[in-house]
């Protein structure tokens, strides 16, 4: 499976977790028809480098914006500081929304990279992540 982002929301996700940093940040990437177009950056309430916990009242202002732009969820983003950059346990186990990615923003060195995965019924499926144009 193939997800594929335009340079724009990828840059904007990007500068989120880099300004977000040494705490993890969250927020969600909602589109139409599969095809990522928005960007909701979402405070972490714990304000921890090791878990997130988005706040409700800004989640649920996304959702609602999502919805009268006729857009859907198509992935949640968030942010590992020190790493993994991969899925931590807690990450599996806390996966709720069957069939939405999930983009995890890691620092290597001084760049950060994303991957992208599928948590549904426990599993760990790795997305392959196209960037586009812009």
């Amino acid at each position: 499976m193939v997800l594929r982002l335009s340079r724009r929301l990828w840059q904007r996700m990007c500068l989120h977790v880099a300004a977000e940093s040494p705490q993890e940040a969250c927020g969600l990437l909602a589109g139409r028809d599969g095809q990522p177009q928005a960007v909701y950056a979402v405070r972490n309430e714990l304000a921890s480098p090791t878990h997130f916990r988005m706040d409700a009242t800004e989640q649920w202002a996304a959702f609602q914006a999502m919805e009268a732009k006729g857009l859907e969820l198509l992935a949640i983003y968030h942010s590992h500081p020190n790493g993994p950059a991969g899925p931590s346990q807690q990450d599996i186990l806390n996966a709720n929304y069957p069939g939405v990615a999930h983009l995890i923003w890691s620092l290597v060195g001084e760049e950060w990279v994303c991957r992208a995965f599928l948590l549904d019924s426990g599993a760990e499926i790795e997305l392959e992540l196209q960037l586009q144009g812009e």
